[in-house]
């Protein structure tokens, strides 16, 4: 008998923040796998409205509002989402803030608030969803790290230190649970076409032509590039994978970049 090793039939995962972007095209990756989806957000009526999109495209989901960063909050609904979907199978920590500021202008208060999204909300969402996951014997956490885990940027250095630091705590995550055959591991998205880029996305923009210059792909990414990546991540395909940082970025960080005379 054979078995699709990508089937996410039966599975519940929660990807935090996944209302719309980057977020939502991975949760609708693992709901066309098979996954029943719970997406969480601030804001009723942005659940709202994304649930209203994924009953659009025939997926089964669900929305919890509450804060990520509130970990008396976070155990709350996790409680909720397994009494009422079902136990936690896949985690996506996909919620995520960044502030573009220079260093030297930037307010402790901003960058001690981009730290707190998105560093230590993984470690509390992670923590209390990865405690189920030990009883039950497995699971699959991927934390949404970036290219700014590897590289430096102008007016993103709060966002660069935290996501440098998921980088780290996902392989320390795999470290003390692989042995409750929990896999750990993170997902570097490049640059992608969403409604944030769109700005800057126009012909002759400087940033535009810098980015299909800068990637061998020679384009942005489309959310929808993510799903692979996703559904590999949360599945038995990638049963011994663990710890690892799987970067999506049309080959960005493969290469130093053209000669300016090509």
């Amino acid at each position: 008998m054979s078995i699709n090793l990508f089937d996410l039939t039966g599975k519940t995962a929660l990807i935090t923040g996944g209302v719309h972007g980057l977020g939502m095209a991975m949760a609708k990756g693992l709901g066309q796998a098979g996954a029943k989806i719970v997406v969480n957000d601030l804001s009723q009526a942005a659940l709202d409205n994304a649930l209203a999109e994924y009953k659009s495209v025939g997926l089964e989901a669900y929305g919890y509002v509450f804060n990520v960063c509130d970990e008396e909050a976070v155990i709350a609904n996790i409680a909720k989402i397994e009494a009422e979907v079902g136990p936690i199978d896949i985690l996506v920590n996909n919620a995520g803030i960044i502030k573009r500021t220079p260093i030297v202008d930037m307010t402790v208060e901003d960058f001690t608030a981009v730290i707190t999204v998105d560093l230590i909300s993984p470690f509390i969402v992670s923590k209390n969803v990865a405690k189920g996951m030990i009883q039950r014997g497995g699971g699959k956490i991927i934390n949404i790290c970036s290219m700014m885990s590897e590289l430096g940027r102008d007016s993103v250095s709060a966002y660069a230190a935290a996501k440098g630091g998921l980088k780290m705590l996902t392989k320390n995550m795999a470290t003390e649970w692989a042995k409750f055959n929990i896999q750990t591991n993170g997902i570097g998205p490049g640059y992608f076409a969403t409604s944030q880029t769109a700005p800057i996305r126009v012909d002759g923009h400087p940033f535009n032509e810098f980015i299909i210059s800068r990637t061998p792909a020679a384009r942005w990414g489309d959310p929808e590039d993510l799903q692979g990546a996703a559904i590999f991540l949360s599945s038995k395909a990638s049963d011994f994978v663990n710890g690892h940082i799987l970067y999506v970025d049309g080959g960005i960080l493969a290469t130093i970049g053209k000669p300016s005379n090509e």
